[in-house]
C-alpha cells in the first residue's frame, strides 16, 4: 500500500475529527477515579464521541467489541472494557479513536489512579517523555528510523523497554494505513517523510523486557511476558516543510490524577 499524502482539504478533516478525540480524553481524565470499572471508562467514551456526531472507531473493528481500549498495569494495549475495578496506584492507558467526516483521529495516555508506586510513575514518565521525543524527530525529509532510534535510545537509558511487535501507523480514512512507524531503530533508515504524510506515535514503554503475550481466548489483551508494569502515550501528526503539527494536541493540559497535581499538556 502506498503512503498516502493528503491534501490541504483532507488535513483540516482531520484537525477536526482529531480534537475530537483529543477532547472525548481530556474528558476521561476528569472523570477517572478509584472504583469505577474500565466499562464505565468505555460508556463515557462511548456517550461523548456520539454527543459529537462521531463514531468510535474500535467498536467492532476486525471484531473489537467496545469502544476503546483500556490497557491496566501490566497491559500493553487493546484491554477490552469489562468488569475491572481500578485500584488505588494502578495506572491505566487510554486509547481513544473518532470517525468523523469520513477520517480517523487516534490519541492515547496513561493515567494514575490514586497514588502511583515508585515504579508505575516512572515508566508512565518515560512513555511521555518517549512520545516528545519521537514527535521531535518528524520533518519533511527526515527518516521514520529517527523516530524510533529515538524514542529506544532514551527509553533503554532509563533502564525501560520497547515494545516491539506493535508500531505507529498511518491514519486517514482509514484506521490503519501506511506507513509503519516503529519505535526502535537506527537512525538516517526507513521511508523518508513528507509534508502531508499523517501517522500515529505511540510508544509502548515496559518496566521490565519489551516481550509480550497475546490473551488465547480474547486474541486482543497484549501483556508484557513478565507481568512487568506497561505505559503508553499517543498523537496523530501530520508532517509538515517547517516540522510537523501535532493533530490531538489538546486544548488544556490533561488531568492525570485525581490526588497528584502533576498534568500533561
Amino acid at each position: 500500500m502506498a503512503i498516502e499524502i493528503k491534501s490541504a482539504k483532507e488535513i483540516e478533516a482531520l484537525r477536526v475529527v482529531s480534537l475530537m478525540a483529543a477532547e472525548t480524553l481530556l474528558l476521561v481524565g476528569e472523570k477517572l477515579r478509584v472504583g469505577m470499572t474500565t466499562d464505565e471508562i468505555n460508556t463515557i467514551v462511548h456517550e461523548d464521541t456520539i454527543r459529537r456526531g462521531a463514531r468510535p472507531s474500535p467498536l467492532n473493528y476486525r471484531g473489537f467489541p467496545k469502544s476503546v481500549c483500556t490497557s491496566v498495569n501490566e497491559v500493553v494495549c487493546h484491554g477490552i472494557p469489562g468488569p475491572q475495578v481500578l485500584k488505588d496506584g494502578d495506572i491505566i492507558n487510554v486509547d481513544v479513536t473518532s470517525f468523523f467526516g469520513g477520517f480517523h483521529g487516534d490519541t492515547s495516555a496513561t493515567f494514575y489512579i490514586g497514588t502511583p508506586s515508585p515504579g508505575a510513575r516512572k515508566v508512565t514518565e518515560v512513555a511521555r517523555k518517549a512520545l516528545e521525543l519521537g514527535i521531535a524527530q518528524v520533518k519533511d525529509g527526515g527518516r521514520l528510523g529517527d523516530i524510533g532510534a529515538a524514542i529506544q535510545e532514551y527509553v533503554e537509558g532509563e533502564g525501560c523497554s520497547v515494545v516491539k511487535d506493535f508500531v505507529g501507523h498511518g491514519i486517514g480514512r482509514r484506521f490503519h494505513e501506511d506507513p509503519q512507524v516503529k519505535h526502535y531503530g537506527k537512525r538516517n533508515t526507513g521511508e523518508r517523510m513528507k509534508a502531508g504524510m499523517v501517522f500515529t506515535i505511540e510508544p509502548m514503554v515496559n518496566l521490565g523486557r519489551f516481550e509480550v503475550d497475546i490473551d488465547p481466548k480474547d486474541k486482543w489483551t497484549v501483556t508484557t511476558a513478565d507481568g512487568s508494569l506497561s505505559a503508553q502515550f499517543e498523537h496523530t501528526i501530520v508532517v509538515t516543510k517547517t516540522g510537523c503539527e501535532v493533530l490531538t494536541k489538546r486544548p488544556k493540559p490533561l488531568r492525570l490524577s485525581e490526588n497528584i497535581a502533576t498534568i500533561f499538556a
